[in-house]
């Protein structure tokens, strides 16, 4: 199972933004405030005295005058999450009492330990997911409906929690394809282009991969959004996302008017954002990778590859499924002298291997990365049967002077290898169509393919067979065939 590879700060700044987060931040000093203990009720909560000292404490409340129910919920809720945390642990006295007393782990997290304020935001970050989905599936009941389930008796009380456990179950599965998406949406994302509208995210969940949304559709987009918010809103509370929550009044059913559709007609910027925005934060996205991983997920780093010199670079690059290319050159090149840097990739790019053709154009590439001050090492290897073709035409591109042509031999074993390079690394036909197209075969293929079938190199009748079977023009696709058959005889 593959996502995308992400780039992420290193686990210093990652840290940084965990210890940012209020609900996080509220748990550590109510973890320092209980030193060196702090006597708490039977059920580990703080007494009805502590509660509004500790929503002072907090900032959550004036620090005079009188503290609303409000700040004191909130309050038990940061000292909630740091028993959950283990930040502060519960005990006995010889007299009897309970009391708290701050966990080993409060001290690394006050300074800052990397490992040990993501570990605590990840565990807190779970809790908070678990519990969105509890509050998400239970069940809206009047008081009529609570009578008479209490009147039915024990049936209707496991039929109820059957109901609940299946409510759970998929309001969790909402929630993790939810954010499954965010995450490779972001990873493909432009920086500063990471805000989804939720009705596009809702959207991506329902609709059939190159379908339009149905009527019917557009009304369970709209259902999602309802499901999605209150559970987004919540995770958001420990920075995994930015979200802006749908305007209420979208959704309140006037007398006589129906309740709003999301994808009913076109909505302008500001009217789109009322539906709903989200985004995952660098936070959210290292917490749902680590979900990911947790089940079995390969989800890489961007830079992993980047590791070892540029032999090590291009091997990994070209055998890994799930990459981001020219991502990873970008971290491989910094910092490095471009000349150098460039010989050593060039160097690493010859061969006659499976590989070698991919290894070609991410050396290339690589050229085009890092600009002009390249320029003398592609000049070395302009007579370098394999290089030759390739960095003659990058020099010409930057408008270097003084390129020399290629000869016809050189020029047309590039073509071979430029083709054989989108066998092995496309996806799909359709930048095959576009060299295809680009072919100069329109005069006479006959005469062309009669010389591309002598070229010397290992994916020659590969790279005709392809020709011959996505050329549009029914005689020059037929020559590539016939011109594929000769080249697999020379071989054999």
């Amino acid at each position: 199972m593959l996502v995308p590879p992400v780039k992420l700060p290193d686990e210093t700044e990652l840290a940084a933004q965990a210890k940012a987060v209020p609900m996080l931040g509220y748990a550590l000093a109510l973890a320092r405030w209980a030193a060196p203990h702090r006597v708490v009720d039977e059920f580990g909560d703080l007494v009805e005295a502590d509660r509004a000292p500790a929503a002072r404490l907090l900032g959550l409340a004036p620090a005079e005058g009188e503290v609303s129910e409000e700040d004191e919920i909130e309050a038990l809720r940061a000292w909630s999450l740091a028993c959950d945390l283990d930040l502060v642990e519960l005990g006995t006295t010889e007299a009897g009492e309970h009391v708290a007393v701050p966990g080993p782990d409060l001290e690394p997290a006050e300074e800052g330990d990397p490992e040990t304020v993501l570990e605590l935001w990840l565990t807190a970050a779970g809790i908070v997911r678990e519990l969105a989905v509890e509050a998400d599936s239970l069940p809206e009941e009047s008081e009529e409906e609570e009578a008479e389930q209490a009147a039915d008796g024990d049936e209707d009380d496991e039929d109820g929690l059957n109901e609940l456990e299946e409510a759970r179950e998929a309001a969790a599965e909402l929630l993790d394809e939810a954010l499954q998406v965010l995450y490779e949406t972001t990873a493909f994302a432009e920086p500063g282009n990471e805000t989804v509208p939720l009705g596009v995210l809702a959207a991506l969940l329902v609709v059939p991969e190159g379908e339009e949304p149905s009527e019917e559709l557009l009304g369970d987009i709209t259902d999602v959004m309802v499901a999605l918010d209150p559970m987004l809103a919540d995770l958001a509370e420990l920075g995994l996302l930015e979200y802006r929550p749908i305007d209420p009044e979208l959704f309140d059913e006037e007398e006589g008017e129906e309740p709003a559709v999301v994808g009913e007609a076109p909505l302008d910027e500001e009217e789109s954002a009322r539906f709903g925005l989200v985004r995952l934060t660098p936070l959210g996205q290292y917490g749902v990778r680590q979900w990911l991983l947790e089940d079995g997920y390969d989800a890489p780093l961007v830079g992993d590859l980047a590791q070892g010199d540029a032999a090590e670079l291009l091997r990994a690059v070209c055998e890994s499924v799930n990459v981001l290319p020219e991502e990873e050159l970008v971290v491989w090149l910094a910092g490095r002298e471009p000349v150098p840097a460039a010989r050593e990739l060039l160097a690493a790019a010859r061969g006659t291997d499976a590989y070698a053709p991919m290894r070609r154009v991410l050396a290339v590439e690589a050229l085009r990365l890092l600009g002009a001050d390249a320029e003398p090492a592609a000049r070395e290897v302009l007579d370098d049967p394999e290089l030759g073709g390739a960095t003659r035409a990058w020099l010409s591109a930057i408008g270097a002077a003084d390129v020399p042509v290629p000869e016809r031999q050189m020029a047309l074993w590039t073509v071979v290898d430029t083709f054989a390079a989108q066998l092995l690394g496309s996806g799909g036909d359709t930048e095959l169509r576009e060299l295809i197209a680009d072919l100069p075969v329109r005069d006479d293929p006959a005469a062309w393919f009669a010389e591309v079938w002598r070229v010397d190199h290992p994916y020659t009748a590969d790279v005709l067979e392809a020709i011959g079977e996505l050329h549009p023009d029914r005689v020059t696709a037929k020559e590539a065939r016939k011109a594929a058959f000769k080249a697999r005889s020379k071989q054999s």
